[in-house]
């Protein structure tokens, strides 16, 4: 048999786990400090919910993973978290609103694999249904400054608006049907000018519309540029009033120096109504976003073929790209896994009996049941950086004591305990 991890997938070891575990209990944190509440969708979903047109477009769908059941019903892992969310609010129209929840979870896609993007990852999604100001937006990026402030890792967050796009095609007189002008922008920051020119060639736009297109890539990042455009598009003149709402917030909150607009971000999927985010490491070392997210206003309605207004706006951070991130930078888990680790002498029975009182006192312990010799034992305990260390012999089992040596300092600390004295029953 081939031992190999399928492509796109990887192991983590217990110390690069360890590394992921801080990363996703100080975001789960943070989630909840924000009021968030947790929600659990399933990994399997039928294929229509996850193909529909309210869904991630047809650029998402050329990634997704399909199957089928025993009973031949089309099935499809979910690529994302946010449509199997969408499918939650739609289904459960009792829940009150603003309704704020956040999900942790694999999600798989079929696409391209480099540093820091797999094919199995893990997201960690919040997102808010019930605000249509921009004030949820900002909340989200100041959720994403606190967490990556705990993290030590610098971000920073460029943003921008689909409205704003979406009116400056109109007023370059792009048809509708090649609105994949967009998904052509989105690649600005990824790709070559030359390259980026040419594919927009291959939409066969007009000449004018395509000079009109360059020119727009040659401005300067300012939300000045679109206002003469805003008296003659809805959109261009949405698109500048929210994003103005949204600075206003922004240095309310003092995040200004963490947050920059680009005109030209326009993000994939299809689903971003409004505006939209990509968080980025600062100092560059992974060029990909390590976070992104926007508002999808249609996505809830459209699912359940309703007219009804579901204002909804997500952010998702990736598991994988920031540990990535973390291993790039020698980043490692602050503190070792154990706190106590027990090395019996022909005393295992009364060593597990001591080390189930530890638990109770919400020790992390470790039993060495190996007959490991104690110089390997204790070169363990100095390679694994365990904090404290208890060799149990028969001597000690006798005189009901133990000897706690901290490996730190090498003192070692005198405790009483009844060997002889039954276990309480839990």
């Amino acid at each position: 048999m081939d031992y190999q991890n399928v492509r796109g997938t990887q192991d983590y070891l217990p110390k690069q786990e360890a590394i992921r575990r801080t990363i996703r209990r100080t975001l789960e944190d943070t989630f909840i400090l924000y009021g968030c509440k947790i929600l659990e969708t399933p990994i399997l979903n039928y294929k229509n919910l996850m193909a529909s047109k309210y869904a991630g477009g047809a650029e998402i769908l050329q990634e997704m993973y399909t199957l089928t059941d025993r009973g031949e019903r089309d099935l499809a892992l979910r690529y994302d978290l946010t449509i199997p969310f969408a499918k939650v609010i739609a289904m459960n129209p009792e829940l009150s609103m603003p309704f704020k929840r956040y999900e942790i979870g694999k999600v798989f896609r079929d696409g391209p694999i480099k540093t820091g993007r797999l094919r199995e990852f893990t997201q960690c999604d919040v997102d808010i249904v019930g605000v249509n100001s921009q004030a949820a937006e900002a909340e989200l990026m100041m959720m994403a400054v606190d967490a990556f402030r705990k993290l030590d890792v610098d971000i920073l967050i460029q943003y921008n608006n689909r409205k704003l796009l979406y009116g400056l095609l109109q007023c370059f007189a792009v048809p509708e049907a090649k609105n994949r002008v967009i998904l052509v922008l989105d690649k600005m920051e990824k790709i070559d000018r030359m390259t980026l020119v040419k594919e927009l060639e291959e939409l066969a736009l007009t000449s004018d519309s395509l000079a009109a297109i360059e020119q727009f890539l040659d401005t300067e990042p300012a939300l000045d540029y679109f206002e003469q455009y805003a008296t003659l598009n809805n959109f261009v003149q949405e698109g500048i009033a929210e994003l103005r709402e949204l600075d206003s917030y922004l240095q309310a909150l003092n995040i200004m120096d963490n947050c920059i607009f680009n005109p030209f971000l326009a993000r994939g999927l299809e689903i971003y109504t409004g505006t939209i985010y990509e968080i980025f490491l600062k100092e560059g070392s992974i060029k990909s976003s390590i976070g992104s997210g926007g508002r999808y206003d249609n996505a809830i309605g459209g699912l359940i073929g309703s007219d009804q207004s579901f204002p909804t706006v997500g952010i998702s951070f990736g598991l994988d790209v920031i540990f990535t991130a973390f291993e790039l930078n020698g980043k490692v888990a602050a503190e070792s896994e154990i706190d106590v680790y027990i090395i019996p002498m022909g005393v295992e029975k009364e060593a597990l009996q001591l080390a189930t009182t530890l638990r109770q006192q919400r020790k992390r312990v470790v039993v060495e049941l190996s007959d490991k010799k104690l110089r390997k034992a204790m070169d363990k305990a100095n390679r694994e950086n365990i904090p404290n260390v208890i060799v149990l012999g028969e001597q000690e089992v006798k005189n009901n004591t133990y000897q706690l040596k901290n490996m730190m300092t090498g003192m070692t600390e005198e405790k009483s305990y009844n060997f002889s004295k039954p276990l309480l029953k839990r």
